[in-house]
């Protein structure tokens, strides 16, 4: 019985990890499609359209495939719902985020039917756009493709 691939948990560890810790997951990435980021803003707009353009730069996604960019877009949603505690927000709020993102595409299930599926994970900071007093602030986000 094969392991079950569970693409949201590598692409939290890979939005947290840096470099010299990924070691340990470099085999399962080769069943994967992998897109990673930084990105700071006051902007929701600016943080969405970060993903989007390296994950459509790396080709994680199939530009002109309307369910692929609307999974993507919802999974990168409920992340952010996951960073800003549900209130998706955040110049509005005097507030900022400097964010490192890790995407994963995968077959998560032994069932080849079920198709692939797409994680948005965020790590970083969020909090008031004074250098030093933000927090530590994760968010997932998975969606079928």
């Amino acid at each position: 019985m094969t392991q079950r691939l569970h693409i949201g948990k590598l692409a939290t560890l890979l939005a947290m990890l840096d470099d010299d810790e990924r070691s340990p997951f470099e085999s399962i990435m080769d069943e994967v499609i992998v897109c990673e980021g930084k990105v700071g803003s006051m902007n929701m707009q600016k943080v969405i359209s970060a993903v989007e353009t390296a994950v459509k730069r790396t080709g994680l996604i199939e530009e002109g495939v309307y369910r692929e960019t609307h999974a993507l877009y919802h999974a990168i949603l409920e992340a952010l719902e996951g960073v800003t505690r549900g209130q998706l927000a955040i110049g509005d709020m005097m507030r900022t985020v400097g964010l490192r993102f890790a995407v994963v595409r995968g077959n998560p299930y032994q069932e080849k039917k079920e198709g692939e599926w797409i994680a948005v994970a965020f790590y970083g900071t969020i909090g008031a756009p004074v250098k030093g007093l933000e927090h530590e602030a994760i968010g997932l986000g998975i969606n079928h493709i």
